[in-house]
């Protein structure tokens, strides 16, 4: 009981139940890629898929919790997080990471050469953003690119070639993860700016950093509108694009009308039903296409 108890703190650590946003998106990606020419999709293959992105996803966020064990101390809204509080010591923060790290490089290897050959450059990618907000307030760009490459990731890994249709749905995913991490990122506008820490809500103050979250949304919206368009998709496609744009507009209204008391339901509820509803419409597009 001991061990599982440790798993969970872990599993909770690194807020497990977040992969909602990611996942779907890469899901999304595997189901796009089966209408160009790919590789087999075999059982093994999806096995593999999946424990990369748990891997690579833990490595980053245990990464990220030691990198900002001081920072998140001085934080009253994240001095109750694992490492502030005590209930993880660093090393073992850190020594998950490092363990995350090379399962996610040793299984990305097995889905072939390229994959292989990029998982380190990915994994800079994903720790590297752990400093970010040190030196530069495009921190939420550099997250927002890092998710995008769990469907990057995914597409590579089916054996596809990169083309238009990947790179529209990866810069929808950079952009709709920089619009809601701004919003999120607006209940430390004030500490961060205190810390010497970059944000866009620190650096160019609320009513500012929130018309930039809504154009970084607009852009998601004609992203995924120009991936569907590449990819030459269907009418539950265009649902998918619909229903995310309404979504948007639902989190942004949210925001502006009730503030930070919307921030948690605005991060976590609506974005997880953005990428949930995303799949599967996406996939209900794939199966009218193979009637």
């Amino acid at each position: 009981m001991n061990v599982l108890a440790r798993v969970r703190t872990y599993g909770s650590m690194v807020a497990f139940t977040h992969t909602v946003f990611a996942m779907p998106f890469a899901a999304s990606a595997v189901v796009l890629a089966l209408a160009v020419p790919h590789e087999r999709l075999s059982g093994l293959r999806i096995v593999a898929m999946v424990v990369c992105m748990v891997c690579a996803r833990t490595s980053a966020m245990a990464f990220n919790r030691w990198a900002d064990r001081d920072v998140d101390a001085k934080n009253p809204r994240t001095r109750v997080r694992h490492l502030p509080a005590g209930v993880v010591r660093p090393v073992e923060a850190l020594a998950l990471a490092v363990v995350s790290a090379l399962a996610f490089v040793a299984v990305a290897a097995t889905l072939g050469f390229w994959p292989g050959v990029l998982a380190p450059g990915v994994l800079v990618v994903l720790l590297g953003y752990s400093y970010a907000k040190r030196f530069t307030w495009g921190a939420h760009a550099w997250l927002g690119v890092a998710l995008a490459l769990a469907p990057g990731g995914a597409w590579v890994a089916m054996g596809a070639r990169p083309g238009a249709g990947i790179l529209f749905l990866m810069g929808a995913v950079v952009t709709w993860l920089l619009g809601f991490d701004v919003l999120y990122s607006l209940q430390d506008e004030a500490f961060d700016r205190g810390e010497g820490l970059r944000s866009i809500p620190a650096r160019f103050g609320r009513e500012r950093a929130l018309a930039i979250s809504a154009r970084a949304h607009v852009v998601t919206v004609a992203a995924l509108a120009g991936c569907g368009l590449a990819l030459g998709r269907g009418p539950a496609f265009a649902c998918a694009v619909v229903v995310a744009a309404g979504l948007l507009v639902y989190e942004h209204s949210l925001v502006r009308k009730r503030g930070l008391a919307a921030i948690d339901k605005a991060f976590f509820d609506v974005n997880a039903w953005v990428s949930v509803l995303f799949f599967v419409l996406v996939s209900v597009d794939a199966l009218l296409r193979a009637r």
